[in-house]
């Protein structure tokens, strides 16, 4: 909570529109569990989950926008792209936020590929992003091209693919650091607060940061899709 408001101030500032379909029917997800806390603490009426319920969605932005209402649109991946394939609609007052990939569930793309699909679909400068994960408590966030940002307690670094004990916590050069990203989260006060994660992704002398994909040989990932 204090990540978010550190980055687009009080929750009560927005209606919050979780669409999530992929992650509401299974239990447990960490996602769901964040973005719940959100709608909670939005005290908007409208805000809440709408499933794979595009109809509704379209009908909600499309009033909140006559009502000049701001509006955050958290969304995974593939439902934002069925979304978009379904309606079209110009949005001035909602932030449309992706938070995860395509999980199993369509074809791969790349995040501009993605994110140029939604500025053209939504009439937006811009897609933010959210990274996290179950292991974290707290998440790093992009205004727009695919440039993340963490809070003060949360610092990501990059580790050499090949030789895991080599490790960049800031670029000597104003050339970023690319290779495979390790979190330090100080959030995670009763578990692991160091994460070495399989992502792939280049670290910029300011601390900002972008997530290129997965490491070649790593696992898929998702708590949607853990099967014990």
């Amino acid at each position: 909570m204090e990540s978010f408001r550190k980055f687009y101030g009080n929750p009560q500032s927005y209606c919050i529109i979780g669409l999530l379909p992929g992650y509401l029917e299974r239990q447990n997800s960490s996602l769901v569990a964040m973005v719940d806390a959100l709608i909670k603490a939005s005290y908007n009426p409208y805000s809440g989950f709408y499933l794979n319920d595009y109809k509704k969605v379209y009908r909600l932005l499309a009033h909140n926008e006559f009502m000049g209402t701001k509006t955050m649109l958290l969304g995974v991946t593939f439902a934002l792209l069925e979304f978009a394939e379904t309606y079209s609609i110009r949005l001035k007052k909602t932030i449309i936020m992706e938070t995860g990939g395509m999980k199993g569930r369509r074809k791969e793309m790349v995040r501009e590929e993605v994110h140029n699909l939604l500025k053209g679909s939504f009439d937006v400068e811009s897609v933010h992003s959210e990274y996290g994960m179950t292991e974290l408590l707290s998440q790093a966030y992009s205004y727009g091209d695919g440039i993340f940002k963490s809070p003060a307690w949360m610092k990501v670094c990059i580790r050499d693919p090949y030789d895991p004990l080599k490790t960049i916590i800031r670029p000597d050069s104003y050339k970023p650091a690319s290779g495979m990203i390790n979190v330090i989260d100080l959030a995670n006060t009763y578990s692991c607060s160091f994460i070495a994660t399989e992502d792939v992704g280049k670290l910029y002398r300011d601390g900002s940061f972008e997530v290129l994909g997965r490491g070649d040989t790593s696992l898929i990932r998702g708590c949607n899709l853990l099967v014990t």
